[in-house]
């Protein structure tokens, strides 16, 4: 991998990681777009996710404390147990375990034919449309701090589904909170908290694997990891302040339209499925 292959594929890891258009589709479609057909690969995806999770954790420093002080004390019975911020703590860890048991279980499967851009193409117009009906028809009446064990659970199942490239963490998580009546700021906060555990996870597991890899760089993959950390940091605070007065219906375009073109791509040998 060149210099500049890392850095852009940095920058589009920062941008497209937290908007709910799949970071994965992008860097496979950019990686095989303009760097010879080559996809970065699931290592370099992790690691580089290194990046934007560090950029969640810092943003939400304050919240995260908040709620890990809270969930000790209600372990203790400090504080009581039904705690809004503790339950959100338990929340995080119990509705991370989905997406982790079928990382482990499909490995295999997720870093090669599901990477596959047939597939990706029908994930984003699906999830497209999944996210402009949840947003058409979301109460959007409930906050984070009024999420429920069965709720919270269901949306680490949605969350599940974005080992699939072109589905999208936030994107699933969002849909399905939009789905359950939270407010799009609620939904999209919990998606942010609820990545932390599975991205981290992911970047920290794929480490083992890339001494082997012959393709891996380790320098260029710490800038483009850096410049994830630092786009992916402003993203997270844009996109905050434009859910609580927007829709996403200007995601769900956005995806369409990128299906629509990479289908375009592939059919005309531009792009190796």
């Amino acid at each position: 991998m060149t210099w500049i292959e890392a850095i852009v594929l940095g920058i589009v890891q920062g941008l497209t990681e937290y908007l709910p258009i799949s970071s994965s589709a992008h860097l496979s479609i950019v990686g095989k777009l303009f760097f010879g057909g080559a996809d970065p690969g699931a290592a370099f995806t992790a690691i580089t996710q290194l990046g934007t999770v560090l950029a969640v954790i810092v943003y939400f420093a304050r919240d995260i404390g908040h709620i890990v002080s809270r969930w000790f004390l209600s372990i203790t019975g400090k504080v009581p147990r039904n705690d809004p911020d503790a339950r959100v703590g338990w929340l995080v860890i119990v509705g991370s375990i989905p997406i982790v048991i079928a990382g482990l279980l499909f490995q295999h499967t997720i870093e090669t034919s599901l990477r596959n851009l047939w597939i990706t193409v029908a994930m984003l117009v699906v999830f497209g449309v999944v996210l402009l009906l949840a947003d058409m028809l979301a109460r959007r009446k409930y906050t984070i701090e009024q999420l429920t064990w069965l709720d919270g659970i269901a949306l680490g199942f949605a969350q599940m589904l974005a080992l699939i490239p072109g589905v999208s963490r936030s994107g699933a998580t969002i849909a399905g909170g939009l789905f359950l009546g939270y407010k799009r700021e609620a939904a999209t906060r919990y998606a942010f908290l609820l990545s932390i555990p599975a991205v981290l996870g992911s970047g920290l597991y794929s480490l083992k694997d890339v001494a082997h890899d012959p393709t891996f760089a380790p320098a260029p993959t710490l800038v483009a990891t850096v410049l994830a950390f630092v786009v992916g940091l402003a993203v997270i605070h844009w996109l905050l302040r434009f859910v609580s007065t927007h829709s996403f219906k200007v995601f769900v375009w956005y995806r369409l339209g990128l299906a629509a073109l990479v289908a375009i791509l592939i059919l005309t040998g531009v792009l190796a499925a």
